[in-house]
């Protein structure tokens, strides 16, 4: 898959089919219709092309913060799995959310003479006031060259797979249900950074990520989690909040103590993968007592079967 910031980027050799969306998580809804337009570019002898977004458009027109699924990175590993030949990331700005519709269309997709296929989601909607509806590009685009495809909406069990859902089940420290609506294990990434180093001197230490601000954490509390890095996965139990124990003021933390391994991780990238949730965030009335429950919980994650 290669990664592109304008449609006229496409080299003329192929025909394409394109589908646009924001995809953050890139969840068991999204993954199912990748998947049928990626056949249906398969049958066609197209290459399939999605238009997506940089920064997330409610991060420009809200400055929504710990909003993102996923880093933009990690989506593009994530849409690479389901045959996405190109990806183009589209710079998103308040000048560009209020485009009429159809100026959209003539400038992002249409101008691009070899899109054969345009694949739409059920709700797709794009624009100013999101007046660009499946039926006014099916309107609009009835007299031009291009084949106009909506997909259905994809529920199991008539339960309906969103973004805001998974948001809403990590918020409420629910990573289990989210990773069901996932179709994955929800996970964060990123570098290891110094932290004040107090993990070590409880005798349980701890790797700490430096996560962009946009990115999505769980409801504060420890988790049972499983670490990467080095090709190698370990279990482990990861802390999110801003340890209350020590009043401390310096942000959120994300802490993991990875098991059956010394060593240094300072400024290795590493992924913390969410089992399910141990416990809520508590402020302990001594450090005794902090260090007795860290060890329960260790002990509570050892006994789980995964």
């Amino acid at each position: 898959m290669k990664v592109l910031n304008s449609i006229a980027e496409l080299p003329e050799t192929s025909e394409y089919g394109l589908i646009i969306g924001n995809f953050d998580g890139v969840h068991l809804g999204h993954r199912k219709l990748l998947d049928e337009v990626s056949k249906e570019c398969v049958a066609r002898n197209q290459d399939m092309v999605v238009i997506t977004f940089v920064p997330h458009p409610l991060i420009t027109l809200r400055n929504e913060k710990s909003f993102l699924l996923n880093t933009y990175e990690e989506r593009q590993d994530l849409l690479k799995e389901h045959g996405v030949s190109w990806l183009i990331e589209i710079p998103f700005t308040r000048d560009l959310s209020m485009t009429d519709p159809s100026d959209f269309l003539e400038h992002y997709i249409l101008c691009n003479k070899n899109v054969k296929t345009l694949f739409l989601g059920h709700d797709f909607a794009f624009g100013a006031n999101k007046k660009g509806d499946h039926r006014f590009v099916k309107e609009y685009c009835s007299d031009k060259p291009i084949d106009v495809e909506v997909q259905k909406k994809f529920t199991i069990d008539t339960k309906t797979y969103s973004s805001s859902l998974v948001r809403q089940l990590l918020k409420s420290g629910n990573p289990k249900e989210a990773s069901d609506l996932l179709g994955r294990k929800f996970f964060v990434s990123g570098r290891v950074i110094k932290g004040l180093g107090r993990g070590k001197q409880l005798g349980f230490p701890t790797a700490n990520i430096d996560l962009v601000k946009e990115r999505l954490v769980p409801e504060f509390g420890v988790y049972g989690t499983m670490c990467s890095f080095r090709g190698c996965t370990y279990r482990s139990i990861t802390n999110i909040g801003k340890n209350p124990t020590f009043d401390d003021v310096s942000g959120i933390n994300v802490e993991t103590n990875v098991f059956d391994f010394s060593g240094d991780l300072y400024g290795e990238e590493i992924k913390v993968t969410f089992i399910d949730k141990l416990r809520d965030e508590q402020k302990f009335s001594s450090v005794n007592e902090l260090i007795d429950q860290i060890k329960k919980d260790i002990e509570r994650r050892k006994s789980w079967s995964d």
